[in-house]
């Protein structure tokens, strides 16, 4: 068993190896992302955060998944171009990986396994419901653009649901909180 989820195997968009330590003593969030949901959009808010962020310590970092509804069907190849011509993403990117399911890729499992409660959760999972979706059962993500907040320790402190947006106050009050501590 790893002994944090910055050690925890991962492919930048490239193709190459890599870990979350290469941000370690930065606050990290995680954003399963996709490019034909209707949550897309919130590429735009997360970049501008990351922008705006950065120098105070924040890395966004983007994992394409398409576990929903077949909602990121590219390559990594198009999902970077889609990502850099249609909202110019500067923050990393990361190889698409699986969120749900079995085949669950270890980060997540470790993102979930941290037991953190989801800030927001609710709207979102019942405007799924309503359209026989049910999704995110024992603590699973709920849809794309779930959030995670890892701290400059390397612990999971925060989790908002997808549609809990970049500017949404709940989400800055705990970024600003973990950007204030000391790693």
């Amino acid at each position: 068993m790893t002994d944090s989820v910055l050690d925890i195997p991962v492919k930048r968009i490239d193709g190459s190896e890599t870990t979350l330590a290469d941000y370690s003593g930065k606050v990290i969030m995680v954003v399963n992302v996709a490019s034909k949901c209707g949550l897309t959009v919130q590429y735009e808010s997360l970049e501008k955060l990351y922008e705006d962020k950065r120098d105070d310590g924040l890395v966004i970092a983007g994992f394409p998944a398409n576990d929903f509804k077949g909602q990121e069907p590219g390559t990594d190849d198009e999902i970077l171009s889609f990502c850099t011509l249609t909202y110019d993403v500067q923050f990393p990117m990361f190889s698409k990986i699986v969120v749900t399911g079995a085949e669950r890729h270890p980060l997540y499992n470790s993102l979930i396994g941290s037991g953190v409660e989801i800030t927001g959760d609710g709207p979102m999972r019942e405007r799924l419901a309503k359209h026989g979706l049910e999704t995110g059962q024992n603590g699973g993500v709920i849809w794309n653009f779930e959030k995670f907040l890892i701290g400059r320790d390397g612990k999971v402190t925060a989790r908002f649901a997808p549609d809990v947006t970049a500017d949404d106050p709940r989400l800055l009050s705990a970024l600003e909180k973990e950007l204030a501590r000391a790693g």
